[in-house]
């Protein structure tokens, strides 16, 4: 099996926290698809994953609901002419709250898409203004709502933490109005200061300070205990799933595998066991090359010491954590010997044949991982 990845990096408008490659050339968008389609072509008579089954496709961004019904439908036949495509597979495209309109939602029911993330952020209007946030909170029930009329019985949404000034109570309130969604799947992020992003400028100009660690640490924790209190698992750092059902992100869940996947257009990343590659992150000199015929790209080999530190990096952050047995020996002993004090503290805690955090080795895990790399 093997995961499919589509950036599509349209935004309307930008937001102060992204980090992310995005473009506001909405004008530029059909020429987009069209070559997007056309890397499909170029790259499938290579070698990369050829004739495995594709099980998973996620349409990130940017904003894929920016797409016309046309643009979608262009890519999504495209998609299943070139590859071959499970008949259960996850099919996930993000969406903002706003673009959800009736009209989008019947849109909805004519592609394949059986999954959609969505970006609530947060449930306080200052806030999304703060963030330059397209939507109104408001809006995100509505759309849950249209995305359910839709058929849609697998839904995701995002939020933040850590704003500046932000309260515990403010945060307790924002994931109560995210559980009175019903949402099968949330995430939940930390608002970071990206360098050269709008926020890290307004950080670094006095304009605007973070959030006390332990006070985000606090919220963390909240937000964990609520969640499984309410029937989700925690089975990744920042993300819960509902216990009933098979709601992991599977696309998600195939970077932390170390599962093959294809990436195209601007920006994507593709992996193939010991390969990576990556496309330019230029929305330019992407559609001149691929007009060209040409797949703008680098890449690199993995060597031993790289697949494991990503092992460490990836496996880590899941609820099940590092199998040790699919460790080389050389591999295993340092893992097991760099592991000991973590284990000592409380850190991490060995159950079996995996290493895994502990509840309180969550908040520091980027500490641990390091420690534990070469």
């Amino acid at each position: 099996m093997a995961g499919l990845y589509i950036h599509i990096p349209f935004c309307s408008s930008r937001c102060v926290y992204c980090g992310f490659f995005s473009t506001t050339s909405l004008n530029e968008r059909q020429r987009y698809v069209d070559a997007v389609c056309r890397e499909m072509t170029i790259r499938s008579g290579k070698h990369e994953i050829q004739g495995t089954q594709i099980d998973t496709i996620y349409l990130g961004g940017g904003t894929p609901s920016q797409l016309s019904a046309h643009q979608l439908n262009q890519l999504f036949d495209a998609i299943y002419n070139i590859y071959n495509v499970s008949d259960k597979a996850e099919v996930t495209m993000e969406c903002n709250p706003d673009d959800i309109t009736d009209v989008f939602a019947d849109m909805l029911k004519q592609l394949p898409v059986n999954r959609v993330s969505m970006g609530a952020q947060t449930f306080n209007n200052q806030r999304l203004h703060f963030l330059h946030r397209r939507h109104k909170a408001e809006q995100v029930p509505l759309a849950v709502s249209r995305l359910r009329q839709a058929g849609i019985g697998n839904i995701s949404v995002d939020l933040m933490y850590g704003f500046p000034e932000e309260t515990l109570a403010e945060w307790h309130a924002d994931i109560d109005a995210a559980l009175a969604l019903g949402v099968e799947h949330l995430s939940a992020y930390a608002l970071s200061y990206e360098e050269g992003t709008p926020l890290y400028r307004m950080l670094k100009e006095g304009r605007v300070e973070e959030l006390d660690e332990e006070l985000q640490r606090q919220m963390y924790y909240d937000l964990k205990d609520r969640l499984e209190q309410t029937g989700y698992e925690h089975y990744e750092l920042s993300n819960f799933a509902r216990r009933k059902g098979s709601f992991r992100s599977r696309h998600n869940s195939s970077y932390w595998n170390h599962t093959p996947y294809i990436g195209l257009g601007a920006g994507a990343h593709s992996f193939e066991g010991r390969r990576r590659q990556w496309n330019v992150a230029d929305l330019s000199k992407y559609m001149e090359s691929i007009e060209n015929r040409m797949i703008p790209a680098n890449g690199e080999e993995l060597d031993d010491d790289t697949y494991y530190n990503e092992t460490v990096m990836t496996a880590l952050r899941t609820r099940e954590g590092i199998c040790l047995s699919s460790l080389s020996s050389h591999y295993y002993d340092y893992c097991l010997r760099q592991s000991q004090k973590y284990i000592a503290n409380g850190l991490l805690c060995q159950d079996g044949d995996f290493l895994r955090l502990t509840r309180q080795g969550l908040f520091v895990s980027d500490m641990v991982m390091s420690d534990l790399m070469l």
